[in-house]
């Protein structure tokens, strides 16, 4: 044995003085498997034709999605829309004599869609768009001219739904609960589709930790790390009281390491000082599918992109509803490129980035064994995936034999312009990882 470890030690130090890694050198790749970049495939209300056409196809091809489903209108829920605040009655009184202005505007618009008549939700709607895009005039009339209508019983009595709500008709826990069994992320999309920048403190926080405890009771504690307030709203004042919530949001996920490009936005990925893109775009009406493919090929190209593509209606269901045979077609594009593409959820795309951030690598060489260990902060109940590691190894070495407690992998190297490395997963957990190897030499150069 000491002719052999005389020589490797010969070998590591060769390596050194060509310039190259030395051995042992250790870095987190960017994306799982070390793939050149990520894709999400999320779908945003849960419509009923998600699951009866898309969902097949993408079991077909083995590719996972984000489900974000809006809790409230599903079979079996505890939690149902409903206003929190003061008698209806006494609001709608009040908008006789009192204008509607910034100090009631909250109040009046949360309240809109149970005044106990069919039709006002949508004026809910509208108005929260309105004062989100700055046109609070226009917002202030809108609810208005709502509660003048009500005073004036031009509604039927009763509740009805938003069409996003409705569209889920069909739609059981069973169901979500068979699928995420499959490998598919369910997340929140609030209880009721609300125009959340239309609503005071109390009545988003409804929204958001009812979906979030209806979830967890209904699919388990996993399902409540992302969500998606509905309409894609990026809102200060709701972002701030979403992030206390959920853990992470599509709309928005502000972190030094991140660039965000987010649906509107007309930009593509370009010089990024930043370890990571998110670029957020949406299938529809509007996205032929050669931009559609054109999008796929960006984050193939670059080493930092993750594609979040967003799906709303399918098969004449939803809102901007594709055929099932585009997204087919699309969906096989995806899976064409298998080995540059990590398919994974929201979710777990968001984990990995986290982990890999948060996480301090350090190697050295051990009686001819490279010594790992991982360390980082996170809560390990919620950051739990394996992180992909690339380790720079002797040139001799052909094969290696991964240890982490309990756990033994046999890996093959592979070769890039600095040296040999191996890939290979390891999890977050305080267990160093040992690699071995077989120092190959002819047998004339062993003396």
């Amino acid at each position: 044995m000491k002719p052999l470890f005389i020589a490797l030690m010969i070998c590591v130090c060769t390596v050194m003085a060509k310039g190259q890694p030395v051995a042992g050198q250790t870095t987190v790749t960017e994306w799982q498997y070390g793939k050149n970049g990520a894709v999400s495939i999320t779908y945003d209300d849960g419509s009923y034709n998600q699951f009866k056409y898309a969902l097949p196809v993408m079991q077909r091809l083995g590719l996972p999605a984000t489900f974000f489903v809006i809790t409230g209108g599903i079979p079996g829920s505890k939690y149902h829309g409903r206003f929190i605040g003061r008698p209806v009655n006494t609001i709608i009184a009040e908008s006789a004599t009192i204008p509607t202005t910034a100090q009631n505007f909250f109040e009046r618009c949360s309240a809109a869609g149970y005044l106990g008549y069919k039709g006002t939700i949508t004026y809910h709607t509208r108005a929260a768009g309105l004062y989100d895009d700055g046109k609070t005039e226009q917002a202030f009339q809108l609810m208005d001219e709502l509660y003048a209508k009500v005073r004036h019983g031009d509604f039927q009595p009763g509740y009805q739904p938003c069409d996003e709500v409705l569209q889920e008709k069909g739609s059981t826990w069973e169901d979500f609960r068979r699928d995420a069994a499959k490998g598919y992320e369910f997340a929140s999309h609030s209880i009721t589709h609300a125009g959340m920048p239309g609503l005071d403190s109390a009545n988003i926080v409804y929204e958001l930790t009812k979906s979030k405890e209806e979830i967890r009771n209904q699919m388990g504690e996993k399902y409540t790390f992302s969500a998606e307030v509905p309409y894609g709203y990026e809102n200060a004042r709701v972002m701030s009281i979403a992030y206390k919530i959920y853990p992470a949001l599509r709309n928005r996920m502000p972190e030094a390491w991140l660039t965000e490009l987010d649906r509107p936005s007309k930009k593509t990925p370009a010089v990024n000082d930043r370890d990571y893109v998110q670029w957020q775009r949406e299938i529809n009406t509007r996205a032929p599918l050669p931009l559609m493919k054109a999008w796929v090929d960006t984050a193939v190209a670059r080493k930092d992109t993750w594609l979040v593509l967003v799906i709303h209606g399918v098969e004449g269901l939803g809102y901007e509803a594709r055929p099932v045979s585009l997204l087919d077609t699309y969906f096989q594009y995806i899976k064409s490129f298998n080995d540059k593409l990590w398919v994974a959820t929201f979710g777990d795309v968001t984990k990995y980035m986290r982990e890999r951030e948060a996480c301090t690598v350090q190697s050295k060489i051990i009686n001819g064994k490279v010594k790992i260990t991982l360390s980082q902060s996170l809560d390990k109940k919620m950051y739990y995936l394996p992180l992909t590691l690339k380790t720079y190894v002797p040139a001799g070495w052909k094969k290696v034999n991964v240890r982490q407690g309990k756990r033994v992998q046999s890996v093959s190297t592979m070769k890039d312009e600095k040296g040999r490395y191996l890939l290979y997963q390891a999890a977050l957990d305080s267990a160093p990882i040992t690699l071995s190897g077989f120092q190959y030499f002819p047998p004339q150069a062993i003396e």
